[in-house]
């Protein structure tokens, strides 16, 4: 048995879904920065980092396709000082999340050494499709032309009322 999670044959088209396993497991072992994950409402969630000690302009976020990537990088003051004990270590981090497909951001902001981070999932529309069901021996249409298949025409039903006979 492979390590695929959607190895079954049911499963179709999910590659992607693994590939983003795979890169949410491989970033899930750096620790820092620390982080919380709320969720503020149904179709709303915050990620709040602790980011003591970086200023607006040390931090960038981008949304790089289904990613939000969240980067610190601290510039060393220009000034020499002389530390008689350094501990607090100035470091830089990355810090990625894996986004489901309709996730958005709604902004962020940065208080008191936390950074935080609002998305949201607006509401999907419910769509229903009707398929048609082809007789044997029709040609069926690539997927590509579906849009050109033509709904068969409508069939009248006459009724026949007992009384225009007699």
């Amino acid at each position: 048995m492979s390590g695929r999670v959607f190895g079954s044959p049911m499963f179709l088209g999910f590659d992607h879904l693994e590939q983003m396993l795979e890169r949410a497991s491989k970033g899930a072992s750096d620790g820092y920065p620390p982080y919380n994950i709320e969720q503020m409402a149904p179709n709303k969630l915050r990620i709040t980092l602790a980011v003591a000690g970086f200023r607006m302009d040390d931090l960038q976020i981008t949304q790089e396709d289904n990613q939000l990537v969240i980067r610190g990088r601290q510039v060393e003051d220009a000034e020499e000082r002389v530390f008689l004990h350094r501990g607090i270590a100035s470091r830089q981090f990355q810090k990625a999340f894996v986004l489901a497909e309709g996730i958005e951001i709604g902004g962020a902001w940065l208080d008191n050494g936390l950074l935080h981070i609002d998305l949201f999932r607006p509401q999907p529309e419910v769509r229903v499709k009707r398929i048609e069901i082809m007789q044997a021996g029709q040609k069926a249409h690539p997927v590509n032309g579906a849009a050109a298949l033509k709904p068969r025409s409508a069939r009248v039903l006459h009724t026949v009322d007992e009384r225009e006979g007699n």
